[in-house]
Order: structure tokens, then C-alpha cells, then sequence
């Protein structure tokens, strides 16, 4: 069993599919194909159920698969480890973000831990599922360290470093009725149409959990993926919004406005998996290094 053969399985494990694991190593879906049946003689078992239509882990492949990433992780930590004290940091880096980062900053970090660590490949990676998605990425392997803004105590056992805290504000169209109040009530709010962030985005879930705890419920009209997006379709007319100010980009004409009352703030956090590579420590490091938060 070589290492090869671990990669192209716990590629096809999260895709389920040859055709977009092929792509994703770059290698041909033939040699990916032959790796994977290497792999199976080896073991002496199957790892994949095959059709036409899907491809699922059989029970061999599921318990192979974490088994599979920590191999392939403990193995970048012997080539960064070696890497290191030979000719400096070196491998690959697995970045998991979205879309609304601008109070990190994050391209310019990016530039200079590349300046810093030219050996190191960066690999950005964005989910359908926003920070759900992401906190289980790094729970699983599949990313290194990932930016999320669920709550502290919805990442244990994972290394966090709290990049920032924002309050939720209220956005509605300049017309709107709430439009001339200094503060707006949330029992106000939920009789309105809203706009939102898909489920699993992080400021979905805290504000889910926010009006479930109050007893009140509401109507979404419109998931947005990108919520600095959303003040854009509130100032359309198409509903009003909350989300959290850290987040707020200023464009067309949309009224901002504070949440009256105690409302739970948004926390935005870097994660890693305890013990993480060379690469993500040094990743987190210049983050916080860059926004004051680490001398």
C-alpha cells in the first residue's frame, strides 16, 4: 500500500464520483481507477460500491477512511517537518473560507505568507454548506484551517483563534415602515419577509437559534449565498435582513438599523484540527499577527 493509493481513495470518498476525484489530483481517471482496485487486493475487500448511477463507501471503506486521512496527514507532517529545517515550510495548505471576509483582510494575508512560504501551495476551498461545512471539513480532514463564524461552543475539540465579534443589525429597504425607528424589535421584524443565508451558513444557524429561543418564526423569501450581497435585494424591495454588521458592505440605498433588546453576537473564528501541519501554524500565526491579536 502506498501513499498514491490512500489519496486517490479519500479523494473519491468525498466526491463519490472518479470523473471529479480525477480532476481534482490531476491525474487520469484510469490511474485513478487502477489505484483504487490496487487498493482493494491489497485489503482483500471492497471500498467502494460501483454503478452507473453512484458510488458509495462500502462499510470497509468507511472505516478505512479516517483511517486513510490520518496516514496522509501524519505523513505531510514528516515531508513539512524534514522540509523545514532543510530549505523552509513547504507542502500544501487547505483553506476553507467564504465569501464575506473583509474584516480579515484575507488576500493580503495570503500574499504575505506566500512572500514568507513560497514552497507552500495555498488551495482555498468554499462550501455550499458555508461554515457548517467548513467546521466539518477540518473536523474530517479535508481542510487544514477554515474561517467560521458558528458559536465557540459548536467547535470543541478543534484549535480556535477568535478573529472578531459584531452584533447583528437590521437592514430595511429606505421606504420601510421600521426605516424611521432609532431600533428595531425582533417581533417587528419576524412579520416581515426576510432575505437570508442558506442553511448551515453561520449566520443562519446563530439567528435560527436566536428566534427559536424567543419563540418566534418567520418567512424567508430569498437565500443568498454571499450576505454581503443581501442589503443589495433589501434596498430592491424584495425584504428586509439580519445580519451581522461585521459583514455589512455599503452599496445601494438600504436603512441600517441596531436590534432592540439583548440579541447573541456573531463570532468569527480561524479552526484547525489539534496538532495541526507546520504550514496551518503558521498560517494562524500571521493572522493574528496581522490583526493585532498576536504579538
Amino acid at each position: 500500500m502506498d501513499t498514491r493509493q490512500l489519496e486517490y481513495f479519500v479523494a473519491v470518498a468525498e466526491e463519490l464520483n472518479f470523473t471529479r476525484a480525477s480532476g481534482r489530483l490531476f491525474a487520469a481517471q484510469s490511474t485513478v481507477s487502477a489505484g483504487i482496485r490496487s487498493l482493494e487486493q491489497e485489503l482483500g475487500a471492497s471500498v467502494f460500491d460501483r454503478s452507473t448511477k453512484a458510488v458509495s463507501l462500502t462499510a470497509a471503506g468507511m472505516a478505512l477512511l479516517p483511517e486513510a486521512r490520518a496516514a496522509l496527514e501524519a505523513i505531510d507532517r514528516v515531508r513539512s517537518s524534514v522540509a523545514l529545517g532543510a530549505e523552509g515550510l513547504r507542502g500544501r495548505l487547505r483553506i476553507g473560507t467564504f465569501i464575506a471576509l473583509d474584516a480579515v483582510r484575507l488576500p493580503d494575508v495570503l500574499g504575505t505568507f506566500h512572500e514568507r512560504h513560497p514552497l507552500v501551495d495555498l488551495q482555498l476551498i468554499s462550501l455550499p454548506t458555508g461554515s457548517s461545512g467548513l467546521v466539518d471539513a477540518v473536523r474530517h480532514g479535508r481542510a487544514d484551517v477554515a474561517f467560521t463564524g458558528l458559536p465557540l461552543h459548536d467547535l470543541a475539540g478543534l484549535d480556535v483563534l477568535e478573529l472578531a465579534r459584531s452584533p447583528f443589525v437590521a437592514i430595511v429597504p429606505p421606504e420601510h415602515r421600521l426605516a424611521t425607528q432609532s431600533e428595531v424589535n425582533l417581533a417587528e421584524l419576524v412579520t416581515e419577509r426576510w432575505i437570508d443565508s442558506p442553511p448551515g451558513y453561520a449566520s443562519r444557524v446563530v439567528f435560527d437559534r436566536v428566534l427559536a429561543d424567543r419563540g418566534l418564526s418567520r418567512v424567508i423569501s430569498a437565500e443568498v449565498g454571499d450576505a454581503g450581497e443581501i442589503p443589495k435585494l433589501v434596498a430592491a424591495g424584495l425584504g428586509i435582513a439580519v445580519i451581522p454588521e461585521i459583514i455589512y458592505r455599503q452599496g445601494p440605498p438600504a436603512v441600517v438599523r441596531p436590534i432592540a433588546g439583548p440579541v447573541t453576537h456573531f463570532t468569527l473564528a480561524v479552526i484547525s484540527r489539534p496538532h495541526p501541519s507546520p504550514a496551518a501554524v503558521a498560517f494562524v500565526r500571521l493572522l493574528g499577527e496581522e490583526l493585532g491579536l498576536i504579538e
